[in-house]
């Protein structure tokens, strides 16, 4: 199947987000539904645990279609940055044909019934990011092994946000996922709830904690 993208620039927007998400796993996955002229781009940011995948944290862009599509898919980042890098001036995407299976993927949080419950201020989001980002590095030095790294950092992501705006109890991975996808800009993020789901969205795309 061939997307078309509205225009050149909408498809290195696409670009610039699977980057970005391959920084936070080279060998992750992207799920691509497109319903119309809309296409969602979802990229797993932190697993959840337990039953429940409780504190699952999602990055989601969505990108304008100039042809209508029917389409949902779980696909590797890199197929798709394989195709970027075949034809790199069109405002097509052929989508890669092999298909991947990934946790959060099942997770689907709801279509409607979400209410707005607060602001966030974007600097003390991106004050937030960073120093999750240092407590990590300082907290696994050189010569640190797979399991106690990734211990640390579910440590760090999983913990409470200290109180910004009117909004708390928000994890410090809803910054992080931010930060690393290139959602923090403007002033300030809004903050939706519906659920058990938390959305915190920006003009550049919205992040979903479970």
């Amino acid at each position: 199947m061939i997307l078309q993208f509205a225009d050149t620039q909408t498809r290195a927007d696409l670009v610039t987000y699977v980057g970005r998400a391959r920084q936070l796993d080279s060998d992750g996955a992207i799920r691509l539904q497109a319903v119309g002229t809309a296409l969602a781009a979802w990229v797993g940011v932190l697993p959840g645990e337990g039953l429940t995948r409780s504190g699952t944290i999602l990055g989601l862009r969505v990108l304008p279609l100039a042809e209508a599509a029917q389409l949902d898919v779980v696909v590797p980042l890199a197929g798709l940055a394989d195709r970027f890098a075949r034809d790199p001036d069109t405002a097509q995407l052929p989508v890669p044909p092999t298909e991947v299976r990934a946790a959060w993927a099942s997770l689907s949080p709801p279509q409607g019934g979400w209410q707005l419950v607060g602001e966030i201020p974007v600097q003390p989001l991106n004050d937030v990011a960073a120093q999750g980002i240092s407590d990590i590095t300082a907290g696994a030095p050189e010569g640190s092994g797979a399991h106690a790294v990734d211990g640390l950092r579910r440590a760090v992501w999983s913990r409470p946000m200290p109180v910004l705006g009117d909004v708390e109890g928000l994890p410090t991975g809803v910054a992080f996922a931010a930060f690393t996808l290139g959602f923090l800009v403007g002033p300030a993020a809004k903050v939706y709830a519906a659920g058990r789901w938390h959305r915190v969205t920006t003009p550049a795309g919205h992040v979903l904690v479970r």
